[in-house]
Protein backbone atom coordinates (compact mmCIF):
# COMPACT_ATOMS: atom_id res chain seq x y z
CA UNK A 1 0.00 0.00 0.00
CA UNK A 2 1.13 3.47 -0.58
CA UNK A 3 0.60 7.24 -0.04
CA UNK A 4 -0.22 9.60 -3.63
CA UNK A 5 -0.15 12.70 -3.49
CA UNK A 6 -0.17 15.07 -6.86
CA UNK A 7 2.04 18.50 -6.38
CA UNK A 8 1.19 21.09 -8.83
CA UNK A 9 0.28 18.48 -11.00
CA UNK A 10 -0.93 20.31 -14.51
CA UNK A 11 -2.73 18.71 -17.82
CA UNK A 12 -3.03 21.51 -20.61
CA UNK A 13 -4.63 19.26 -23.82
CA UNK A 14 -3.19 20.55 -27.49
CA UNK A 15 -5.26 23.72 -28.63
CA UNK A 16 -6.84 24.15 -25.30
CA UNK A 17 -7.13 27.36 -24.22
CA UNK A 18 -7.30 26.52 -20.34
CA UNK A 19 -5.58 23.94 -18.00
CA UNK A 20 -7.63 20.47 -18.10
CA UNK A 21 -5.74 20.15 -14.68
CA UNK A 22 -4.64 23.43 -12.98
CA UNK A 23 -1.62 23.07 -10.38
CA UNK A 24 -3.77 20.16 -8.38
CA UNK A 25 -2.15 19.96 -5.36
CA UNK A 26 -3.81 16.83 -3.43
CA UNK A 27 -2.37 14.34 -0.56
CA UNK A 28 -4.53 11.02 -0.34
CA UNK A 29 -3.29 8.48 2.61
CA UNK A 30 -2.15 5.56 2.77
CA UNK A 31 -5.28 3.27 3.13
CA UNK A 32 -7.37 5.78 1.97
CA UNK A 33 -10.73 6.37 0.01
CA UNK A 34 -10.59 9.37 -2.00
CA UNK A 35 -13.25 10.45 -4.42
CA UNK A 36 -13.12 13.09 -6.89
CA UNK A 37 -16.17 14.72 -7.33
CA UNK A 38 -17.41 17.47 -9.71
CA UNK A 39 -19.82 18.54 -12.79
CA UNK A 40 -18.62 17.27 -16.68
CA UNK A 41 -15.24 18.88 -17.50
CA UNK A 42 -14.44 19.44 -14.13
CA UNK A 43 -11.04 17.41 -14.62
CA UNK A 44 -11.63 14.86 -12.43
CA UNK A 45 -11.33 12.16 -14.85
CA UNK A 46 -7.99 13.52 -16.28
CA UNK A 47 -6.87 13.98 -12.80
CA UNK A 48 -7.29 10.14 -12.33
CA UNK A 49 -6.02 9.19 -15.87
CA UNK A 50 -2.64 11.35 -14.56
CA UNK A 51 -2.15 9.12 -11.70
CA UNK A 52 -2.60 6.40 -14.14
CA UNK A 53 -0.34 7.51 -16.32
CA UNK A 54 -2.74 7.53 -19.63
CA UNK A 55 -2.54 11.33 -19.39
CA UNK A 56 0.69 13.33 -19.55
CA UNK A 57 1.79 15.80 -16.85
CA UNK A 58 2.79 19.37 -18.78
CA UNK A 59 3.99 20.49 -15.19
CA UNK A 60 4.38 19.49 -11.46
CA UNK A 61 4.41 15.91 -10.32
CA UNK A 62 2.62 12.57 -9.14
CA UNK A 63 4.53 10.37 -6.66
CA UNK A 64 3.45 7.16 -5.37
CA UNK A 65 4.82 6.39 -1.88
CA UNK A 66 8.37 7.25 -2.30
CA UNK A 67 8.07 7.17 -5.57
CA UNK A 68 8.20 9.48 -8.72
CA UNK A 69 5.80 8.02 -11.25
CA UNK A 70 5.32 11.56 -12.93
CA UNK A 71 7.35 10.02 -16.35
CA UNK A 72 6.55 6.30 -15.57
CA UNK A 73 4.62 4.32 -18.12
CA UNK A 74 1.22 2.93 -16.87
CA UNK A 75 2.36 -0.92 -16.32
CA UNK A 76 5.06 0.29 -14.07
CA UNK A 77 3.00 2.43 -11.66
CA UNK A 78 2.05 -0.91 -9.50
CA UNK A 79 -1.46 0.55 -9.73
CA UNK A 80 -5.23 -0.87 -11.08
CA UNK A 81 -7.84 0.46 -12.90
CA UNK A 82 -11.74 -0.10 -12.77
CA UNK A 83 -13.41 1.44 -16.10
CA UNK A 84 -16.50 2.53 -16.49
CA UNK A 85 -17.67 0.11 -19.12
CA UNK A 86 -16.14 -2.82 -17.76
CA UNK A 87 -13.78 -3.50 -20.32
CA UNK A 88 -14.04 -7.23 -20.28
CA UNK A 89 -12.64 -10.31 -23.20
CA UNK A 90 -16.05 -11.19 -24.32
CA UNK A 91 -14.33 -15.08 -25.43
CA UNK A 92 -12.86 -15.45 -21.84
CA UNK A 93 -14.30 -16.90 -18.87
CA UNK A 94 -14.65 -15.37 -15.78
CA UNK A 95 -11.69 -16.93 -14.16
CA UNK A 96 -9.52 -16.27 -17.71
CA UNK A 97 -10.16 -12.24 -17.30
CA UNK A 98 -9.66 -12.09 -13.58
CA UNK A 99 -6.55 -13.70 -14.03
CA UNK A 100 -5.49 -12.36 -17.38
CA UNK A 101 -3.09 -9.70 -16.14
CA UNK A 102 -1.16 -12.37 -13.81
CA UNK A 103 -0.60 -14.42 -17.00
CA UNK A 104 0.84 -11.63 -18.95
CA UNK A 105 3.46 -11.26 -16.01
CA UNK A 106 4.17 -15.05 -15.53
CA UNK A 107 2.51 -15.20 -12.19
CA UNK A 108 2.94 -19.37 -11.62
CA UNK A 109 -0.37 -20.88 -12.69
CA UNK A 110 -1.10 -22.28 -9.30
CA UNK A 111 -0.54 -18.80 -7.73
CA UNK A 112 -2.13 -17.40 -10.49
CA UNK A 113 -5.21 -19.87 -9.96
CA UNK A 114 -5.11 -19.14 -6.05
CA UNK A 115 -5.39 -15.49 -6.35
CA UNK A 116 -8.37 -15.46 -8.74
CA UNK A 117 -10.19 -17.82 -6.49
CA UNK A 118 -9.74 -16.42 -3.35
CA UNK A 119 -10.96 -12.87 -5.10
CA UNK A 120 -13.94 -15.00 -6.03
CA UNK A 121 -14.65 -15.43 -2.86
CA UNK A 122 -14.69 -11.65 -1.88
CA UNK A 123 -16.93 -10.70 -4.67
CA UNK A 124 -19.05 -13.64 -4.45
CA UNK A 125 -18.41 -15.10 -7.86
CA UNK A 126 -17.27 -18.47 -7.10
CA UNK A 127 -20.36 -19.93 -8.94
CA UNK A 128 -19.37 -17.32 -12.10
CA UNK A 129 -15.72 -18.38 -12.89
CA UNK A 130 -16.41 -20.54 -16.02
CA UNK A 131 -18.89 -18.37 -17.10
CA UNK A 132 -18.62 -15.83 -20.11
CA UNK A 133 -19.54 -11.88 -19.62
CA UNK A 134 -22.29 -12.17 -22.00
CA UNK A 135 -24.19 -14.48 -19.46
CA UNK A 136 -23.39 -12.24 -16.42
CA UNK A 137 -25.70 -9.33 -14.96
CA UNK A 138 -24.48 -5.60 -15.02
CA UNK A 139 -23.70 -6.11 -11.60
CA UNK A 140 -21.81 -9.40 -11.68
CA UNK A 141 -19.93 -8.26 -14.51
CA UNK A 142 -18.61 -4.96 -12.61
CA UNK A 143 -17.61 -7.15 -10.13
CA UNK A 144 -15.78 -8.77 -12.47
CA UNK A 145 -13.47 -5.81 -13.29
CA UNK A 146 -13.11 -5.44 -9.35
CA UNK A 147 -11.74 -8.56 -9.54
CA UNK A 148 -9.37 -8.14 -11.98
CA UNK A 149 -7.67 -5.37 -10.09
CA UNK A 150 -7.63 -7.09 -6.96
CA UNK A 151 -5.76 -10.34 -8.29
CA UNK A 152 -2.88 -8.03 -9.28
CA UNK A 153 -2.73 -6.78 -5.73
CA UNK A 154 -1.48 -3.23 -6.30
CA UNK A 155 -0.79 -0.17 -4.26
CA UNK A 156 -3.50 2.18 -5.42
CA UNK A 157 -6.86 1.21 -6.82
CA UNK A 158 -8.69 3.52 -9.64
CA UNK A 159 -11.89 3.78 -10.25
CA UNK A 160 -13.80 5.79 -12.81
CA UNK A 161 -17.17 6.19 -12.69
CA UNK A 162 -17.76 2.19 -11.91
CA UNK A 163 -21.34 2.44 -11.19
CA UNK A 164 -23.12 4.54 -14.07
CA UNK A 165 -23.74 1.86 -16.31
CA UNK A 166 -25.82 0.22 -13.43
CA UNK A 167 -29.76 0.94 -12.41
CA UNK A 168 -30.47 3.21 -9.57
CA UNK A 169 -31.04 0.22 -6.89
CA UNK A 170 -27.88 -1.72 -8.03
CA UNK A 171 -26.22 1.36 -7.68
CA UNK A 172 -26.94 1.27 -4.26
CA UNK A 173 -25.93 -2.06 -2.84
CA UNK A 174 -22.91 -2.01 -5.07
CA UNK A 175 -21.53 1.02 -3.84
CA UNK A 176 -22.41 -0.27 -0.55
CA UNK A 177 -20.16 -3.51 -0.99
CA UNK A 178 -17.05 -1.53 -2.88
CA UNK A 179 -17.17 0.55 0.34
CA UNK A 180 -17.10 -2.36 2.68
CA UNK A 181 -14.58 -4.37 0.26
CA UNK A 182 -11.84 -1.18 0.16
CA UNK A 183 -12.32 -0.84 3.99
CA UNK A 184 -10.93 -4.91 4.02
CA UNK A 185 -8.45 -4.55 1.81
CA UNK A 186 -7.18 -1.39 2.81
CA UNK A 187 -5.54 -0.56 -0.58
CA UNK A 188 -5.52 3.27 -1.28
CA UNK A 189 -8.29 4.15 -3.54
CA UNK A 190 -9.11 7.08 -6.23
CA UNK A 191 -12.59 7.05 -6.84
CA UNK A 192 -14.75 9.40 -9.23
CA UNK A 193 -18.34 10.52 -9.98
CA UNK A 194 -20.13 13.33 -10.83
CA UNK A 195 -22.91 11.58 -8.32
CA UNK A 196 -22.30 13.40 -5.35
CA UNK A 197 -24.13 11.09 -3.21
CA UNK A 198 -21.89 8.61 -3.94
CA UNK A 199 -19.23 10.54 -3.22
CA UNK A 200 -21.01 11.30 0.50
CA UNK A 201 -21.45 7.86 1.27
CA UNK A 202 -18.37 6.09 -0.02
CA UNK A 203 -15.47 7.72 0.49
CA UNK A 204 -13.11 8.68 3.24
CA UNK A 205 -13.02 12.22 2.49
CA UNK A 206 -14.17 14.10 -0.71
CA UNK A 207 -12.16 15.95 -2.97
CA UNK A 208 -14.73 19.05 -5.08
CA UNK A 209 -13.05 19.65 -8.23
CA UNK A 210 -14.71 22.77 -10.62
CA UNK A 211 -12.88 24.11 -14.57
CA UNK A 212 -9.67 22.16 -13.60
CA UNK A 213 -9.28 23.25 -10.14
CA UNK A 214 -9.60 22.00 -6.71
CA UNK A 215 -12.39 23.55 -4.59
CA UNK A 216 -12.29 21.91 -1.32
CA UNK A 217 -11.55 18.54 -0.09
CA UNK A 218 -12.63 17.69 3.05
CA UNK A 219 -14.65 14.48 5.25
CA UNK A 220 -17.97 14.07 3.48
CA UNK A 221 -19.50 15.64 6.75
CA UNK A 222 -17.49 18.82 6.93
CA UNK A 223 -18.18 19.56 3.42
CA UNK A 224 -21.79 19.38 4.04
CA UNK A 225 -21.13 21.57 8.06
CA UNK A 226 -18.92 23.86 6.85
CA UNK A 227 -18.66 24.27 2.50
CA UNK A 228 -15.69 26.73 1.75
CA UNK A 229 -17.29 28.80 -1.48
CA UNK A 230 -21.15 28.92 -3.18
CA UNK A 231 -19.93 26.44 -5.70
CA UNK A 232 -19.03 23.54 -3.05
CA UNK A 233 -22.36 24.65 -1.34
CA UNK A 234 -24.99 24.39 -3.89
CA UNK A 235 -23.15 20.85 -5.09
CA UNK A 236 -22.80 18.92 -2.44
CA UNK A 237 -26.24 17.89 -0.51
CA UNK A 238 -29.57 16.48 -1.99
CA UNK A 239 -31.63 18.50 -2.33
CA UNK A 240 -29.23 21.69 -2.78
CA UNK A 241 -28.38 23.59 0.11
CA UNK A 242 -30.54 27.41 -0.78
CA UNK A 243 -28.43 29.99 -1.68
CA UNK A 244 -30.25 33.36 -1.58
CA UNK A 245 -28.67 36.56 -2.10
CA UNK A 246 -29.52 39.40 0.53
CA UNK A 247 -28.24 42.93 2.03
CA UNK A 248 -25.77 43.21 4.93
CA UNK A 249 -28.15 45.42 7.00
CA UNK A 250 -27.74 46.54 11.06
CA UNK A 251 -28.02 42.85 12.50
CA UNK A 252 -28.30 40.51 9.67
CA UNK A 253 -28.98 40.11 6.25
CA UNK A 254 -32.26 41.43 4.67
CA UNK A 255 -34.32 39.20 2.27
CA UNK A 256 -37.42 40.60 0.83
CA UNK A 257 -39.14 42.59 3.57
CA UNK A 258 -36.86 40.57 6.06
CA UNK A 259 -33.95 40.69 7.81
CA UNK A 260 -32.49 37.05 8.88
CA UNK A 261 -30.30 37.97 12.40
CA UNK A 262 -26.73 37.00 11.78
CA UNK A 263 -24.06 37.85 14.20
CA UNK A 264 -21.75 41.19 14.33
CA UNK A 265 -18.84 38.84 14.20
CA UNK A 266 -19.83 37.18 10.70
CA UNK A 267 -20.99 40.53 9.32
CA UNK A 268 -17.96 42.52 10.55
CA UNK A 269 -15.65 39.49 8.11
CA UNK A 270 -17.79 40.89 5.33
CA UNK A 271 -16.04 44.28 5.80
CA UNK A 272 -17.43 47.11 3.61
CA UNK A 273 -19.40 44.14 1.28
CA UNK A 274 -22.90 44.61 1.16
CA UNK A 275 -24.41 42.40 -1.43
CA UNK A 276 -23.78 39.06 1.34
CA UNK A 277 -25.62 35.09 0.00
CA UNK A 278 -27.73 33.28 2.80
CA UNK A 279 -27.34 29.75 2.87
CA UNK A 280 -29.81 27.52 4.51
CA UNK A 281 -29.87 23.31 3.43
CA UNK A 282 -33.76 22.30 3.53
CA UNK A 283 -34.20 20.64 6.66
CA UNK A 284 -32.89 23.78 8.53
CA UNK A 285 -36.32 25.89 7.60
CA UNK A 286 -39.46 25.61 9.58
CA UNK A 287 -42.76 27.30 9.36
CA UNK A 288 -43.45 30.06 10.94
CA UNK A 289 -45.83 33.61 11.50
CA UNK A 290 -42.76 35.79 10.51
CA UNK A 291 -40.02 34.90 8.13
CA UNK A 292 -39.06 34.49 4.44
CA UNK A 293 -42.17 34.65 2.07
CA UNK A 294 -42.39 31.68 0.14
CA UNK A 295 -44.84 31.20 -2.60
CA UNK A 296 -45.42 27.85 -2.95
CA UNK A 297 -45.15 26.06 -6.33
CA UNK A 298 -45.32 22.53 -5.77
CA UNK A 299 -45.26 20.24 -2.84
CA UNK A 300 -43.73 16.59 -3.15
CA UNK A 301 -45.08 14.32 -0.38
CA UNK A 302 -42.79 11.68 0.64
CA UNK A 303 -44.39 10.34 3.79
CA UNK A 304 -43.11 11.63 7.08
CA UNK A 305 -41.63 14.60 5.36
CA UNK A 306 -42.53 16.69 2.25
CA UNK A 307 -40.51 19.10 0.15
CA UNK A 308 -42.17 22.68 -0.52
CA UNK A 309 -40.30 24.74 -3.52
CA UNK A 310 -41.62 27.84 -3.97
CA UNK A 311 -40.31 31.29 -4.94
CA UNK A 312 -39.48 34.31 -2.82
CA UNK A 313 -42.82 36.25 -2.63
CA UNK A 314 -42.57 39.53 -4.16
CA UNK A 315 -39.37 39.34 -5.95
CA UNK A 316 -41.04 39.42 -9.40
CA UNK A 317 -39.71 36.04 -10.41
CA UNK A 318 -42.35 33.35 -12.08
CA UNK A 319 -42.17 29.77 -11.14
CA UNK A 320 -40.93 28.85 -14.39
CA UNK A 321 -38.28 31.41 -15.26
CA UNK A 322 -37.38 32.70 -11.05
CA UNK A 323 -34.73 31.06 -8.48
CA UNK A 324 -36.58 28.06 -6.48
CA UNK A 325 -35.64 27.26 -2.89
CA UNK A 326 -36.61 23.87 -1.16
CA UNK A 327 -37.89 23.80 2.53
CA UNK A 328 -37.81 20.16 4.02
CA UNK A 329 -41.20 19.90 6.58
CA UNK A 330 -42.86 17.89 8.45
CA UNK A 331 -45.53 15.85 5.89
CA UNK A 332 -48.76 17.44 8.53
CA UNK A 333 -47.95 21.31 7.95
CA UNK A 334 -47.30 20.96 4.49
CA UNK A 335 -49.78 23.90 3.10
CA UNK A 336 -51.04 23.74 -0.49
CA UNK A 337 -49.82 24.67 -4.01
CA UNK A 338 -50.11 28.49 -4.33
CA UNK A 339 -50.42 29.24 -0.66
CA UNK A 340 -47.20 32.09 1.07
CA UNK A 341 -45.85 30.60 3.59
CA UNK A 342 -43.30 32.27 5.76
CA UNK A 343 -39.94 30.43 6.81
CA UNK A 344 -37.14 30.72 9.79
CA UNK A 345 -34.19 29.39 9.49
CA UNK A 346 -31.94 27.35 12.56
CA UNK A 347 -29.92 30.68 13.32
CA UNK A 348 -27.36 27.46 14.53
CA UNK A 349 -27.03 26.07 11.13
CA UNK A 350 -26.61 29.73 8.72
CA UNK A 351 -24.19 29.57 6.12
CA UNK A 352 -22.99 33.37 5.25
CA UNK A 353 -20.78 34.03 1.43
CA UNK A 354 -19.24 36.89 -0.43
CA UNK A 355 -21.45 37.04 -3.04
CA UNK A 356 -18.65 38.63 -5.18
CA UNK A 357 -15.93 36.09 -4.52
CA UNK A 358 -18.04 33.59 -3.74
CA UNK A 359 -16.19 32.87 0.02
CA UNK A 360 -17.41 31.58 3.14
CA UNK A 361 -17.61 34.35 5.79
CA UNK A 362 -19.20 32.76 8.32
CA UNK A 363 -17.30 30.34 10.69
Amino acid sequence: MAAVAYNDATRIYPGGDRPAVDKLNLEIGDGEFMVLVGPSGCGKSTSLRMLAGLEEVNSGSITIGDRDVTDLPPKDRDIAMVFQNYALYPHMTVADNMGFALKMANVPKAERQQRVLDAAKLLGLEEFLNRKPKALSGGQRQRVAMGRAIVRQPQVFLMDEPLSNLDAKLRVSTRTQIGALQARLGVTTVYVTHDQIEAMTMGDRVAVMRDGLLQQCDSPLSLYDKPANLFVAGFIGSPAMNLIEGTATEGGIKIADVTVPVSREVLAKAGNEKNLTLGVRPENFAIADQGIPLDVVMVEELGADSYLYGTLSGAGESEITGHQYIARIPARQAPGRGNTVRLTADPEHLHVFSTASGERISD
